[in-house]
């Protein structure tokens, strides 16, 4: 999802925080919306933190609460690290735990709410976490003064351990931790040189690597509760379809099958174990109102999206006048027109824990456990189902395993339907597992929406590009939701057209135009969200505009950006890697892609290779990455090569397919990710740099896909336009 705006650093100040407990120190900021006062409270008791990022216990563990969920992309480990990096800390006593949902404290400053999407966990939290850290060392620092009755100044503190040499006096943050908890905050800090960091840009290990290796990671799916019982809710085989009846009695006569309860989104049966649950809702005999149900399938909708790329859509972008420039083409006034279509199909997020809720109700408060990636919205979503105010919503942010933008909705489907669950049973009493089946997410959960992309360009006879127009059709991801009055302007959502609206390459004439279409199918952000498609679009048609042209796909890049240096970085960084112009043996190729996304910068190069009998597999990736100063490199390399795993499986077999209205995938059987044997090797290369960090969690998957079709295009020369790629290509 891509949703950032500058953050304003202009305007702020610590205010003094208060509360000493024998529990250790505690420093939590809060970054005010911009314009507003940067505060720095401290508070510690023994029932846990509240309202803090960083506590330190008598022992000297140092607790890092993280606001941004950890769903496997490693936002602990790089959020700890910024905060233990200022601290001075001693990594091997860093810890890191969800923060409570409390957007005034804990809000994503990019998005002024609590919640982790978009890539923006590490530059959002860069200033703040820093300054977290440097103000909680300041305040050991001073305590460590008062004590020992010596300048501040002649104290020195490196991992964990605060020292005065005149005096050889030493003390482990554990000590000091009650009386700097005592001490003043200091209005300001001084953050340290970027030469001395002793963590950044360094590797250290996972702070998840353990427990999820020993199997102690606590995920929704383990949580146990006394009296815990576990829901599976039926739903409609037809988007928008509604409950009409329904004959519950063989239900609950099922072994374990507690109660069965209707919801909006279907009915429930609520048992003592999945698998009662489970037999429960197969002996329901629900009938449904499908009358304003999506009755089409995707090729209909695909169909009529065709049809509408013939016509010009909202401006997203004009550039000069491309429309005259490929008028005088046609005319074929010293230049070539070129044209082609791609196609991308729905795609679902498929995440290898599937969608599940835990839910506790009383009469005055819910209590709620879950990979929770959007804690603001659903606090106030379950509240609003419940009729409690936001604060009666207490949720527990656990491990995620894996979204990829499916936790994050603005309707929080999977939460606010767990909530309706414990509600219709009733509260007071057992807590209640609402599960998913991965069935139920893939037939029935949201999608990255079919698109349609249509471009033309013209090339005079030197084989410069003088026009390229681009019409992109597809439903809108942000229509309806509150992100709409900022993020779609004049009818052009911006998720829909970014990678295509932000083309960076120097041609004269551009425009590019957006239909939005409208379906029952619900949609949502997929990892890199638009740049999932348009960069697709961009980069093989470019390809296919040097492949027609005589002119080496590299060169035509780097003579486009010559005005990106940043771009033209990962560009030259990746080519030289991969030894791009060195022979390949008989049947292989390369093909390469750059793109920019959520402010970080890749390319790629693919190598492929195709067999005599049409078969063929990518056989190694060189990636380069600029996302600003590198935190963790060993995360961002493991955060590009997830990237293009998912891209890849996406590339080779992605699709979601509807007929009459009804989803024809089920699990990964039909609905498959990447086989271990499917990935290729892979070297991610990181560009060193001073700015503050972007991006990584998504970044690394855009270019993927159009590197593979550019290098079957230059093995096989045929045109790769829709997706997923055929797995059996025979040479033109």
């Amino acid at each position: 999802m891509t949703m950032q705006r500058p953050i304003d650093t202009s305007r702020r100040s610590f205010l003094k925080g208060s509360a000493v407990a024998a529990a250790g120190l505690v420093v939590g900021f809060h970054m005010a919306p911009a314009g507003k006062a940067f505060a720095a409270t401290a508070k510690a008791g023994e029932g846990g933190m509240l309202n803090a990022f960083v506590r330190i216990a008598p022992d000297g563990i140092v607790t890092v609460y993280a606001k941004h969920v950890e769903m496997g992309q490693g936002s602990y480990t790089g959020l700890a690290t910024i905060l233990a990096e200022e601290l001075d800390a001693d990594w091997s006593k860093v810890r890191a735990t969800g923060a409570p949902a409390d957007a005034k404290l804990y809000a994503n400053l990019a998005f002024g709410m609590q919640g982790t999407g978009g890539s923006t966990a590490m530059a959002n939290s860069w200033d703040q976490l820093r300054q977290a850290g440097a103000t909680a060392r300041a305040m050991l620092v001073a305590a460590a003064a008062e004590r020992w009755k010596v300048p501040a100044a002649e104290i020195t503190v490196a991992k964990g351990v605060v020292s005065h040499a005149a005096s050889s006096r030493k003390a482990g943050f554990g000590e000091l931790a009650v009386d700097a908890a005592r001490q003043t905050p200091p209005a300001s800090v001084t953050l340290k040189d970027p030469a001395k960091f002793a963590l950044i840009g360094k590797r250290a290990p996972r702070l998840d690597a353990r427990s999820k290796s020993n199997g102690t990671a606590l995920f929704t799916i383990d949580v146990k509760l006394p009296g815990l019982l576990t829901a599976l809710v039926a739903r409609p085989p037809q988007f928008g379809g509604k409950v009409k009846a329904v004959e519950a009695a063989a239900a609950r006569k099922v072994p374990g099958v507690v109660d069965v309860v209707q919801v909006p989104s279907g009915v429930a049966v609520i048992a003592k174990g999945f698998w009662a649950a489970n037999k429960g809702r197969e002996a329901l005999q629900v009938t449904w109102d499908l009358s304003a149900a999506e009755t089409r399938g995707s090729d209909e909708m695909l169909a009529s999206y065709r049809e509408l790329a013939k016509q010009p859509g909202v401006p997203a972008r004009r550039d000069g006048d491309a429309e005259a420039a490929l008028s005088q083409a046609t005319a074929g006034q010293g230049t070539r027109k070129f044209e082609a279509t791609y196609d991308f199909p729905f795609l679902a997020h498929a995440p290898m824990e599937p969608l599940d809720c835990v839910v506790r109700l009383s009469n005055d408060g819910c209590e709620i456990w879950a990979g929770d990636q959007f804690q603001t919205v659903d606090q106030a979503n379950a509240a609003h189902v419940l009729g409690f105010k936001p604060e009666q919503v207490k949720i527990n942010t656990l491990y995620a395993g894996g979204s990829f933008g499916r936790r994050a909705t603005t309707q929080s489907d999977y939460i606010v339907e767990a909530v309706q669950v414990a509600k219709a049973f009733g509260a007071g009493k057992p807590p209640v597992k609402v599960l998913w089946t991965r069935e139920d997410d893939i037939r029935g959960g949201y999608y990255r929406p079919l698109y349609h992309h249509a471009l033309a360009a013209a090339v005079d006879e030197k084989g410069e590009i003088t026009a390229w127009r681009q019409r992109i059709v597809g439903q809108s991801i942000l229509t309806g939701t509150p992100f709409e009055p900022i993020m779609v302007k004049n009818g052009v959502d911006i998720t829909s057209v970014e990678g295509a609206s932000t083309l960076p390459y120097a041609i004269p004439n551009l425009a590019v135009d957006l239909h939005t279409t409208k379906s029952g199918v619900p949609v949502l952000w997929w990892r890199s969200v638009g740049s999932s498609h348009t960069a697709f679009a961009t980069e093989v048609f470019l390809d296919e505009i040097a492949l027609a042209t005589k002119q080496d796909p590299v060169a035509l890049r780097r003579k486009l950006l010559a005005k990106h240096p940043r771009h033209l970085g990962v560009l030259n960084l990746a080519a030289e890697k991969a030894d791009w112009g060195k022979p390949l043996p008989k049947g292989w190729a390369r093909g390469v892609a750059v793109h920019e996304s959520f402010s970080s910068f890749v390319a790629e190069v693919a190598e492929v290779s195709v067999q005599a009998d049409g078969s063929w597999r990518v056989e190694r990736v060189v990636a380069a990455v600029d996302c600003g100063q590198p935190i963790n490199p060993e995360i961002i390399k493991a955060q590009v090569e997830g990237g293009i795993g998912y891209g890849l499986a996406a590339l080779l077999s992605g699709a979601i397919t509807l007929e009459k209205g009804e989803v024809q995938q089920s699990n990964f059987h039909d609905y498959e990710v990447l086989r271990i044997d499917q990935m290729p090797k892979v070297e991610v290369h990181i560009v060193p740099s001073k700015e503050k960090p972007t991006g990584i969690g998504e970044p690394g998957l855009p270019p993927i896909g159009p590197a593979v079709a550019n290098a079957l295009m230059a093995a096989t020369g045929q045109r790769f336009r829709a997706l997923p790629l055929p797995s059996s290509i025979k040479s033109a």
